[in-house]
């Protein structure tokens, strides 16, 4: 996925409150997808509930979801989720910002 991506994405998630709903309404619309296949209704729940998580979150940031300009978003959320989980658990190292990265090369 290239980082230009990442990185927008990554832009438009800021607010603690915008992560943090969007930590749990990404994964609600994952498990809703394949739980179709067993019970819509559960599914059903799941999808709305997690884009309401979704929604809320930016209007709390202020600003529309990324996949509005560029469908592609819809697969750089998930990927930007399991990349802050393994980071949190500490798997994989956080990229540095690209401030941090030109600090880092002047060295």
């Amino acid at each position: 996925m290239p980082t230009s991506f990442v990185e927008n994405y990554k832009a438009k998630h800021q607010h603690p409150l915008n992560k943090l709903s969007h930590s749990i309404g990404i994964p609600m619309i994952v498990v809703s997808l394949p739980l179709f296949f067993w019970s819509w209704r559960w599914a059903l729940a799941l999808f709305v509930v997690g884009w309401v998580f979704q929604f809320l979150g930016h209007w709390i940031e202020g600003n529309s979801p990324a996949f509005i300009s560029n469908p592609l978003y819809l697969i750089v959320g998930p990927v930007w989720l399991v990349r802050r989980a393994l980071a949190a658990v500490g798997l994989v190292k956080e990229p540095r910002k690209p401030l941090e990265r030109a600090r880092a090369e002047k060295r």
